[in-house]
């Protein structure tokens, strides 16, 4: 004889309890009829409110996943309305239904599920959460600084610790390597700046004052700070992707293994050469500005090169200059830090990598605009 389909019979116990008994196949081809029945049961109404309920399972003729949803889905149910839910289920069927059970949750879980968090309080939530994160990675940061400049006294203490080889791959690979796109990049910021200025001026018959904007903004703060954006871009990204990649395959691990400093064989070559390229960089850039602004205003001011050479040299001195050459070293420390660190925080896997470097280089140009204002703020204050 076949075994009947899935049924479900409530009643009542001399203790009060209400009892559902369930028997028969409770699977998979029985579960949209089996779902109607049990949504149908509503323990307030035949039982009355808060009784206690005795679920008995042992009468199963089979169970699968479906029918253990089902019955814990039931279960959790009644537990959320209040009800003290006791199960009975045979042995073989136990293992099922509390694995699916313990997945759709405990009688708090839908509820759970249902809340919506107030807007205002969610907002808050995460602007506390993003505040959190943001001293943890600045307390990170500040802790990895430390460690490169230990490292770095230590190698001053015994400079044949410091590999140049790979000091001069670097300088290869940050400085010379970029200066087309540097170079073309900062050309046409002259050339920019020249003409919006030239376009003002003319209003007022100044024109020849175009040259004290152009090497006054260029030398001061834009060459520099350009030149800061596109290194973090370019090498600092660098930096993150290539010990991230040396992370995913272990071979940090491995250098560590060998009893090496992972510090000071990956991290301050790439910082030395980078405090070593950009302020070069930035020098070069200061003159591509001023040549792309001095080749405009030749065009749109008839400006000759040697007016433009004579007013800029009294409209800048050597401190000027200075005031913008100097910050390259302190931007080029915190690109190589920044790269190098989030590099050395990269999980296994291919994802944290690509994830990485974009922080890098947020990270990067965040600090360098930061630093350059209290650069501003420092100066102004010095009278420079």
């Amino acid at each position: 004889m076949a075994p009947r389909r899935a049924w479900m019979e409530p009643s009542r116990t001399g203790q009060g309890d209400w009892l559902l008994t369930a028997g028969g196949r409770w699977d998979l081809e029985a579960a949209g009829g089996l779902a109607r029945e049990l949504d149908g049961l509503r323990a307030e109404r035949d039982a009355g409110p808060q009784a206690p309920v005795r679920l008995d399972l042992s009468r199963l003729d089979a169970l699968d996943t479906a029918g253990a949803y089902l019955a814990a889905r039931l279960a959790g149910r009644l537990e959320r309305e209040g009800h003290a839910v006791a199960v009975e289920v045979r042995p073989e069927h136990a293992a099922l239904f509390d694995a699916v059970r313990g997945s759709v949750g405990g009688p708090d879980a839908e509820a759970g599920a249902e809340e919506r968090p107030h807007p205002i309080l969610d907002m808050l939530e995460r602007t506390g959460r993003a505040t959190a994160g943001f001293w943890r990675e600045a307390l990170d940061l500040l802790a990895f600084l430390g460690l490169v400049t230990v490292t770095f006294l230590r190698i001053l203490r015994r400079p044949s610790r410091l590999r140049l080889r790979s000091v001069m791959f670097h300088v290869e690979q940050t400085g010379l390597n970029a200066l087309p796109i540097l170079g073309l990049l900062s050309f046409l910021i002259g050339v920019v700046m020249a003409f919006q200025g030239a376009d003002q001026l003319q209003r007022f018959g100044a024109e020849l004052f175009v040259v004290n904007l152009l090497g006054i903004s260029i030398l001061r703060e834009l060459g520099v700070l350009m030149t800061a954006i596109i290194v973090a871009g370019r090498s600092g990204s660098a930096f993150t992707a290539q010990i991230g990649t040396m992370k995913v395959n272990q071979e940090v691990d491995a250098i560590g293994t060998l009893g090496l400093d992972p510090v000071e064989l990956l991290v301050v070559p790439r910082a030395l050469a980078l405090m070593i390229t950009l302020p070069l960089l930035a020098f070069y850039a200061n003159l591509m500005g001023l040549l792309g602004g001095a080749v405009m205003s030749y065009v749109t001011l008839d400006i000759t090169m040697g007016q433009f050479i004579r007013q800029l040299q009294s409209a800048v001195s050597i401190y000027t200059f200075a005031a913008g050459i100097v910050k390259a070293p302190v931007f080029a420390l915190v690109i190589a830090m920044v790269g190098c660190y989030e590099g050395l925080k990269v999980s296994g896997s291919a994802e944290s990598v690509g994830t990485l470097t974009t922080k890098s280089v947020v990270e990067s140009i965040f600090l360098v605009i930061v630093i350059d204002a209290l650069f501003s703020v420092l100066f102004s204050f010095l009278g420079v």
